[in-house]
């Protein structure tokens, strides 16, 4: 596992679950300890809840090793990279797990807008690289997509979705196409619902109540958008429109407002509605 932020560490907290050994790298050894201390703390609060064996708690946590050294994964099977989400950081990536890594290991990105066949350009083994998009939080999200670039072999699609059948995921398999699936969809859909805001002169309480009780959703888009997180769902929309020059993908000058201002949603305590 190659950077242990929020969802790098949800991931192999998963992995460590379902059995895997993983040697999980990040950038400092602080953030490597930061992290572990984190996944120990998820899964204990598990055991406190009965979902999980102390047995099982202590032989997970076990199975995780981080480091700084980028070389210690060259004898992994599978590397999964989660670091800042742009382009030219997880090409260098790439190009050096390429050189480190067995000739035979598979290398996945859980990018979840750049286009993974870009990102396996970088390599010497393009057909070795696949898209593990997982959602955020990891261990609680139930869906990955995995993502066929355009050299992707048949063997690693089949490969990366039988390991994440075992880490208790659903798996949808897609083509590399902006957005993958559920980002094609779910991001000009909010995007729409967001310029409504202003369109029809609506609260973004009273587009919440419309949209949950006259459409189903469990959740508004303007609550879903300060959970998701008012940069991270520019930034990703931002890309999607780099690359598919979809006026609907662009975000809306209201969002982007937002972001400058530092109006981030729930992680800032305030977006489009206020958090304690």
């Amino acid at each position: 596992m190659v950077g242990l932020g929020a969802m790098g560490a949800g991931i192999a907290q998963l992995a460590v679950e379902a059995g895997y050994d993983v040697v999980g790298r990040e950038v400092t050894a602080e953030l490597g300890v930061q992290a572990a201390t984190r996944i120990g703390h998820f899964l204990t609060r598990k055991v406190e809840k009965g979902q999980l064996a102390r047995e099982a708690c202590d032989a997970a946590v076990g199975r995780l090793d981080t480091t700084v050294d980028l070389e210690r994964l060259s004898d992994c099977d599978l590397v999964i990279e989660a670091i800042v989400e742009e382009l030219a950081p997880k090409r260098s990536l790439f190009a050096e797990l390429d050189r480190i890594c067995r000739a035979d290991a598979i290398l996945a990105t859980n990018t979840s807008a750049l286009s993974v066949t870009e990102i396996a350009a970088a390599t010497t083994r393009p057909e070795r690289v696949v898209g593990m998009h997982f959602f955020n939080p990891a261990p609680l999200m139930p869906l990955v997509e995995v993502v066929q670039a355009e050299l992707t072999s048949e063997e690693v699609v089949a490969v990366a979705a039988a390991v994440g059948t075992r880490l208790g995921k659903e798996v949808v398999c897609c083509h590399d196409t902006p957005g993958f699936v559920v980002n094609r969809v779910l991001i000009p859909l909010l995007n729409d619902c967001l310029r409504v805001l202003d369109e029809a002169r609506v609260t973004p309480e009273a587009l919440d109540v419309a949209l949950k009780n006259g459409a189903g959703w469990p959740m508004g888009p303007c609550a879903l958008a300060d959970l998701i997180g008012i940069d991270v769902h520019v930034h990703s929309a931002e890309a999607l429109y780099a690359r598919s020059r979809d006026p609907r993908m662009a975000p809306p000058a209201r969002i982007v407002a937002m972001r400058d201002a530092g109006l981030l949603g729930r992680k800032s305590g305030r977006g489009f509605y206020t958090y304690d």
